[in-house]
């Protein structure tokens, strides 16, 4: 399923799938694409979010590349709308399970002189985020707001179970058993008692695998330390709102927030794969987003749903030649160096596939 959303989501997903069709045709993976509307593009044309039959045909796809959306018209928080865009990506979560969100950081050594940090600092970072998808304060109920004797008032609720926080640090632990066997469990356990549950739950899930060392940190020095010693790192595993927060963060590391994929994924092999970065309605339309996080998201599409280890590896070496090259979207490029346009940058990478 190819749901591109809303703003910028449309163009990068249109190169991620220029770049998916090349790598499909010279591996000899045979694909279907099938296009469908979320988002703002779906309120406008249906008056919901997602429609039930799309949310059908995305558990029945073998896998889902996703956007972003967002639409100022429907994004104002005071505005009284029946449908926002982001139900889109929160439904879908919910509906197929994918209950984790992998978000890989590496820093291309092309790029080390982009990122606001010293290069020392950002050298050979290469972490990965696995972040809780369905649960916490942003599905957890009661959430309304309201007006009481005292005036407007608003509840969110976070709420974990044990399950919840197994299932996660499973996939946190197997995955730090194909790396360096180092995972970092954040929380805030020195004031919230799902963060109490959380870290007992993980010391408890460190005895299955004692071959990975594992550390936690409260997540506001973790918020520092990802700054000052961010190569020190290799899986961090953490909670829904935190993930969202750290994973923005990391993203200055690598120069972009438009250089990152992610996969959310639950029990089985199917997943929605994103850049991170949202529609950015402020250059939709103008050809200048940056691709490389939606093209990225499809080697990662490609090695976890499709088992094709191979293709994904030809397009992340292409990304990197392409930056090793000296070419650059406009959110990377320094003074005096020429930035290329959505469409140039798609070109290049095809070319170095």
């Amino acid at each position: 399923m190819v749901l591109p959303g809303d703003g910028i989501g449309v163009e990068v997903t249109a190169a991620a799938v220029q770049v998916l069709e090349a790598v499909a045709r010279t591996h000899q993976i045979p694909i279907e694409l099938i296009p469908d509307v979320v988002g703002g593009a779906a309120i406008d044309a249906y008056g919901v979010a997602i429609r039930p039959e799309t949310v059908q045909r995305c558990k029945r796809a073998a896998a889902i590349l996703f956007g972003a959306v967002g639409d100022p018209r429907w994004d104002d928080a005071n505005a009284l709308a029946k449908a926002r865009p982001g139900e889109a990506i929160l439904g879908l979560r919910k509906a197929l399970s994918l209950y984790a969100n992998l978000r890989p950081v590496r820093v291309d050594p092309a790029l080390v002189d982009s990122s606001t940090l010293r290069p020392e600092v950002v050298t050979g970072v290469d972490l990965i985020v696995v972040r809780e998808l369905t649960g916490g304060l942003y599905f957890s109920r009661p959430k309304r707001r309201y007006t009481s004797a005292r005036g407007e008032a608003a509840v969110d609720t976070m709420r974990y179970s044990a399950a919840e926080i197994e299932r996660i640090a499973e996939r946190a632990f197997a995955l730090a058993m194909t790396r360096r066997r180092k995972l970092c469990s954040v929380d805030k356990a020195n004031v919230l008692e799902t963060s109490r549950l959380w870290r007992d739950v993980v010391n408890r899930m460190a005895l299955r695998y004692p071959q990975v060392r594992v550390t936690h940190m409260l997540v506001d020095a973790f918020a520092m330390a990802l700054i000052r010693r961010p190569a020190e790192f290799d899986v961090i595993v953490t909670e829904n709102l935190f993930g969202d927060v750290l994973t923005d963060e990391a993203s200055m590391l690598v120069g972009s927030l438009g250089m990152l994929p992610s996969a959310s994924l639950g029990a089985g092999t199917l997943g929605l794969y994103e850049p991170i970065h949202g529609s950015a309605p402020d250059i939709a339309g103008r050809g200048i987003a940056n691709p490389i996080g939606a093209i990225l998201s499809v080697a990662l599409l490609l090695r976890w749903s499709l088992d094709a280890e191979a293709a994904a590896g030809t397009i992340e070496r292409a990304v990197s030649k392409a930056l090793a090259d000296g070419l650059r979207t406009a959110d990377l490029a320094r003074p005096g160096i020429q930035a290329l346009n959505t469409s140039a940058m798609t070109q290049a990478i095809l070319e170095r596939l």
